[in-house]
């Protein structure tokens, strides 16, 4: 059964509604490049670093005199090799990973103790063209009842979200039900799909989007590219929502692909910047990031500040998790795992590097049940330089 929700506008402050007027018709025009960077590129920063590389020149400066200790990251084992163009990851309970390929649309579990690699199934409808696809996997918060999965798509027309009842207990390659579409309508591009899924502490679904190369999308409150959506397990509103009748939680953005909660259920995203700042936020409902009014730290009045952002060639951000007391994010272009060592509402050192150009592009970040993380690499998806075990999952013990 498919739901499709009507848009309904939600409260914004007269400025940024104003703003939003000239941002449309600004965004409808090409001027040659410019929202078309390829942000996911390979890097071309030079030498190899080696674990426990600081972080190079242009990033952020330190947001606080008093330093945690260094942190360190060790390459436990690798868990699985020779992986199709890898998205999304969701940790099953007991331990286990499903592991979307973009291109392919067919969902995979991966064992944790021996790597063993299971198909699911496939999602009917997937359209995979440049950065469209397969992309974020999500677990039902009641998973152990009603063993749905959610996905993440590109079709021919939008982007959209799934649900499926998973059986273990049908043969392999058909333990998938059928697709039941909870929200559809999401702007879909060659670039821009945005994709990242999450279920909150609050047991309510949250969905990260692009503007899909339509920078005025970002800043169009009757649009749902460029925000972060939140909405019920059946894609309907949530409650406490900035509006009780819409599912946008937070606009003004222009690609966001990293969720995670910290220790005290703050949402913090990653998102792709343009030629300029990448950035990590601390997301907060209704408020406005400002794309394409402002990028990182532009402290223009009305759009909320990135806490930490980062020159493109350094990260191109995709997945975060939070582990340890920091936000662990993924470099795609940068092809780096980024340490952000928080304390409450703010980052407390300066962003530490690792891993640098030693696995290539690293795409999701999952934290583990003992403190560490699971890492993928995305190297088969067109733009990076696939070695002959990629793509494969790391298993990273840090500190």
């Amino acid at each position: 059964m498919e739901r499709n929700p009507t848009v309904r506008r939600p409260r914004v402050i007269p400025v940024i509604a104003a703003a939003a007027t000239l941002l449309l018709v600004a965004g409808c025009s090409s001027d040659g490049d410019s929202f078309a960077r390829p942000e996911d590129r390979k890097s071309s920063s030079g030498k190899p670093g080696s674990a426990g590389d600081s972080s190079s020149p242009g990033a952020p400066s330190p947001t606080a005199s008093a330093a945690p200790k260094k942190g360190s990251v060790k390459v436990e084992r690798t868990l699985t090799t020779k992986l199709d163009s890898p998205w999304g990851v969701a940790p099953l309970p007991g331990g286990d990973l499903l592991v979307s390929s973009r291109d392919t649309g067919k969902i995979f579990k991966i064992s944790a103790d021996t790597g063993k690699k299971t198909e699911l199934g496939s999602v009917p409808g997937v359209a995979a063209a440049g950065e469209g696809g397969l992309l974020g996997l999500a677990v039902s918060s009641d998973f152990g009842s009603d063993h749905m999965v959610y996905a993440y798509f590109t079709t021919d027309s939008d982007n959209r979200i799934v649900r499926m009842m998973y059986d273990d207990k049908r043969p392999a390659g058909d333990q998938l039900g059928a697709p039941d579409t909870i929200f559809k309508g999401i702007p879909k591009g060659a670039i821009h799909n945005g994709g990242r899924i999450a279920f909150g502490p609050d047991k309510m679904l949250y969905a990260g989007t692009g503007e899909s190369g339509d920078r005025g999308l970002a800043q169009d409150l009757d649009s749902y590219g460029g925000k972060i959506l939140r909405m019920t397990p059946e894609g309907e509103p949530a409650h406490g929502n900035p509006d009780a009748d819409s599912v946008v939680y937070s606009s003004g953005h222009r690609n966001v692909q990293g969720l995670a909660w910290d220790r005290d259920k703050q949402l913090w995203a990653s998102e792709f910047g343009q030629d300029t700042w990448d950035e990590l936020n601390l997301i907060k409902p209704g408020k406005n990031y400002g794309w394409p009014e402002a990028e990182g730290k532009a402290g223009k009045k009305g759009f909320v500040d990135p806490l930490e952002q980062w020159k493109p060639a350094d990260a191109s951000p995709s997945g975060i998790a939070i582990a340890k007391g920091s936000v662990w994010m993924a470099g795609l272009r940068g092809e780096r795992l980024w340490r952000i060592p928080l304390k409450g509402e703010r980052p407390v050192a300066k962003p530490q590097s690792f891993l640098v150009e030693k696995y290539g592009r690293l795409r999701s970040v999952v934290a583990t049940d003992d403190g560490g993380l699971w890492v993928t690499t995305s190297n088969t998806d067109g733009r990076g330089e696939p070695g002959k075990q990629d793509d494969r999952i790391l298993k990273l013990k840090v500190s």
